[in-house]
């Protein structure tokens, strides 16, 4: 079982930044891939960005390459997304997710955390 704490969410002016942390357990953290996935109001979750075990390899939705950052720190059991140059559309409850490898499909992820909200006014 991996429990996943998201927070860093928050209240935030068109282009400037935030930065979500994902803190994990038990110590198993190394041995599964991690995705940021986002689901604004009334609308489906969606991938946002993944990072494999290692974090040799990234994953990203056009939407946020070149604005976003998916990093993680093994020897902290937490992943972390920095967001950049945000705008009103990336406004939406993010969630953390764990899989045992690296995808951007959400069935393909087996822990999810409660979700972080992420607002970003005009």
């Amino acid at each position: 079982q991996v429990q996943l704490v998201e927070s860093g969410g928050g209240l935030v002016q068109a282009g400037g930044s935030l930065r979500l942390s994902c803190a994990a357990s038990p110590r198993t953290f190394s041995a599964y891939a991690m995705g940021w996935f986002r689901q604004a109001p009334g609308k489906e979750r969606k991938f946002v960005a993944s990072i494999s075990q290692t974090g040799s390899i990234e994953y990203y939705v056009d939407s946020v390459k070149g604005r976003f950052t998916i990093s993680r720190d093994n020897a902290k059991n937490t992943v972390y997304l920095q967001m950049n140059s945000l705008k009103p559309e990336d406004t939406a409850v993010y969630f953390c997710a764990a899989a045992s490898t690296i995808s951007v499909r959400d069935n393909d992820y087996d822990y999810w955390g409660q979700g972080t909200q992420v607002t970003v006014s005009s």
